[in-house]
């Protein structure tokens, strides 16, 4: 289990690994605050990245979380969250 912060560098390999990037989109660039459909992942890829952090991170996401947090900034800032908030193993 994990249980380093949650940053934008793992959202970034979590999303390509989960369903890749649209040509012509730089994850690389500022994208804290570009909506994820401008990215280009729709809910069901959301879904799917809700479910890599899951058990990635042995957290449990709520559905709305995922479709509330429309950008890496508001899903960063809520697994974080999550994580501060998840017994810890002794």
């Amino acid at each position: 289990m994990t249980t380093h912060e949650f940053t934008l560098d793992d959202l970034r390999h979590i999303l390509l690994e989960g369903a890749g990037a649209d040509e012509g989109v730089d994850l690389e660039g500022d994208i804290l605050d570009v909506q994820f459909e401008a990215l280009g992942y729709e809910s069901l890829a959301l879904l799917e990245t809700g479910s890599r952090i899951e058990r990635e991170y042995a957290i449990v996401l709520d559905e709305d979380l995922l479709t509330d947090a429309d950008t890496p900034r508001a899903l960063i800032t809520a697994v974080n969250e999550h994580l501060l908030a998840a017994p810890r193993a002794a």
